[in-house]
């Protein structure tokens, strides 16, 4: 499938951006927006799209996924197709995944060959944030060429055998500063989580419980408010990822009103769910890190959405199959860790608009237009002339109920399973082409294109 090369019309429907919404009309050729307006009108369109009574909403974009990637015994259960595939039916049409950095490969080798696995399988566009596990010159001299490359972010760690500790952290921020790289941060605080599970698995607590009592809300408030500390004294933006707790919420609010340039990403699962999930007899399902917090957190997670705190929205989307999930279950540190979303992410947010809960415009900046500046998407996030024709057609009244026979992943199960939207989207357009209509994947593997991205807004 190549990018349609003619003209698309989308007639009559109300265009929602970040900035405001309008009913109009959206003419499309050669996979860009040439108009948006009123009354317009073509001789020559391919296809004229009636969209009265639909919002017309630019493609999400997800930042934060792990296809294909190693975990422990197994890999996650979505490769670069199936994970792309999902993700189009659920009106994303940018997927960011992260890279993992093997001790002593080079950054941009490890992206290689992820692009070598992705350039053929990917039904959307894609891109890559770096990943880093060490930090050394070597490491730290090549965060310029993969700027100049436009790979453009990179993530670390503060926990696992492959987190960096504080100094390291410190120093990569220093370099990413001046390269004018940002960085993401996963922030658990690695001695409250190790010594936490040290403990549970001598006194032989292995029940799924004890997964969350293992990563409590403290544990990621510390790092959350020593990752951003250690940002400011590098005097380097940062962008903190999958933000789960309340005191996390309160203390990124405070930076944020002093003019630091901190951003904060939290994901539908952290909305939907509540640390009770773990006391379910399907608890092992949602294992993830950081793990569903108390309803506190909850709470303050949907306050920092409305008042401008959390920035975006991603799905750390990494599942594992529910076989494979089992084996946690007396033992909860053996359970693969994550859970799904790449197809929920955007019907679920444009559900809470579509009850009020926050605005259409909201939506949309949070899962397209504030992804597309923070990470330097330049023709994304957007349907105004110029930009890629990534557009999503949505229908306020459909019904839909998630089930996993009705997703579109290589997954055997999805914790969001009997969930009731309101609303739901009826077609995906990704650069022009028609990926998913009417409940119908219309794609194919190897559409998707490689994004080399500008620097961040950050930097501004």
């Amino acid at each position: 499938m190549k990018t349609e090369t003619g003209e698309i019309l989308i007639k009559g429907g109300r265009i929602v951006n970040a900035g405001g919404s309008f009913k109009g009309d959206v003419l499309i050729r050669n996979g860009k927006i040439v108009q948006v307006g009123t009354g317009i009108t073509s001789k020559t369109a391919a296809r004229t799209i009636d969209a009265s009574g639909l919002l017309v909403l630019p493609g999400a974009i997800d930042a934060h996924t792990h296809l294909e990637m190693p975990m422990g015994k197994t890999v996650s259960a979505d490769g670069y197709e199936s994970g792309t595939r999902a993700a189009a039916c659920g009106g994303t049409t940018t997927v960011f995944d992260y890279t993992l950095q093997e001790h002593g490969k080079p950054m941009l080798k490890e992206i290689e060959d992820r692009i070598a696995l992705a350039e053929n399988a990917a039904c959307v566009d894609y891109a890559f944030h770096g990943g880093i596990s060490e930090v050394n010159k070597d490491r730290l001299n090549e965060i310029s060429e993969m700027v100049k490359q436009g790979f453009t972010s990179i993530k670390a760690y503060m926990t696992y055998a492959f987190g960096l500790d504080d100094k390291a952290l410190f120093e990569l921020l220093q370099a990413s500063r001046d390269a004018r790289s940002l960085i993401t941060v996963h922030a658990e605080s690695h001695g409250i989580v190790e010594a936490k599970r040290e403990e549970f698995k001598k006194e032989g607590l292995g029940d799924v419980w004890y997964h969350y009592l293992s990563r409590p809300e403290i544990a990621e408030e510390e790092a959350d408010v020593r990752a951003v500390t250690l940002a400011r004294a590098a005097g380097a933006p940062i962008y903190i990822v999958h933000l789960g707790n309340a005191e996390g919420v309160r203390f990124i609010a405070r930076v944020k009103a002093e003019g630091w340039p901190v951003f904060a990403e939290t994901c539908p699962h952290y909305l939907a769910f509540t640390n009770e999930v773990f006391k379910r007899e399907d608890g092992i399902r949602f294992i993830c890190s950081p793990p569903m917090k108390g309803k506190e957190s909850q709470i303050a997670l949907w306050e920092g959405i409305s008042r401008g705190v959390i920035d975006t929205i991603a799905t750390d989307h990494c599942p594992a199959q529910s076989f494979e999930k089992d084996w946690g279950k007396k033992d909860f540190t053996l359970a693969p860790c994550g859970v799904m979303g790449i197809e929920n992410m955007y019907p679920y947010m444009l559900n809470a608009a579509n009850k009020g809960m926050i605005t259409f415009e909201k939506a949309v900046a949070l899962c397209s237009k504030k992804p597309a500046d923070i990470f330097g998407c330049n023709t994304k996030g957007a349907i105004e002339p110029g930009r890629d024709a990534d557009i999503v057609l949505y229908d306020t009244a459909k019904e839909f109920t998630i089930s996993s026979g009705n997703m579109h992943s290589n997954v055997d199960y999805t914790i969001y399973e009997g969930m009731k939207l309101k609303g739901y989207p009826v077609l995906t357009m990704s650069r022009g082409s028609v990926v998913y209509e009417d409940g119908v994947y219309k794609g194919e593997a190897g559409y998707g294109r490689l994004i080399r991205r500008k620097v961040s807004c950050a930097f501004n």
